[in-house]
């Protein structure tokens, strides 16, 4: 079992039988952060992240007592996180007309948000993670920042590893002839 004893104690206290609101703030101070800043790198705005974090935190707590403990907390957490994105990107499709894909979208609420408030590298390199394709962009956030491992990747997506491995490569290979041509 994968469970340690701080995700044995938020599972228990967020539980129908526990005290939700102390499980809350034990899962909100143990993964809040991270779980935000997943999900900030993959829909880009503030406020959009916070919908998506909260719908997160509403299907975590709908189905924590079917967690099995067949991974870590944070990978089932993530898993979670995951469907909510892509779930965004799905809603928000229908309703772009401008934009070609929802990267060109995505990449515009990057500059948006963060006109003045980052290095112009930075913001290149996000950028080119936005335009990558939605498969790679999961994949290269998840390894890349998250450093989760190509097996709870795997777990995540329901992809296998070497899918998982070719994705981030040709992620990564995307991202160095991007940044390399923005000099």
């Amino acid at each position: 079992m994968a469970v340690n004893d701080i995700d044995e104690q938020i599972i228990q206290l967020c539980s129908r039988e526990g005290d939700v609101d102390k499980g809350f703030d034990l899962l909100m101070k143990t993964y809040g952060r991270r779980l935000y800043q997943y999900i900030r790198r993959l829909v880009v705005g503030e406020q959009d992240a916070e919908d998506v974090l909260q719908d997160t935190l509403i299907d975590v707590f709908r189905a924590i007592d079917s967690f099995r403990g067949d991974s870590r907390l944070y990978t089932w957490l993530h898993t979670i996180a995951t469907r909510q994105c892509l779930k965004f990107y799905r809603q928000k499709k229908l309703v772009l007309k401008g934009f070609d894909d929802e990267g060109q979208w995505l990449a515009q609420t990057l500059y948006a948000e963060n006109s003045m408030k980052a290095e112009t590298i930075l913001l290149k390199f996000h950028e080119a993670i936005l335009l990558l394709p939605e498969k790679q962009r999961l994949v290269f956030n998840m390894r890349y920042f998250d450093e989760l491992s190509y097996e709870e990747i795997s777990s995540i997506t329901g992809s296998s590893v070497s899918s998982l491995k070719t994705n981030y490569h040709y992620a990564f290979e995307r991202l160095k002839k991007q940044l390399s041509h923005e000099g």
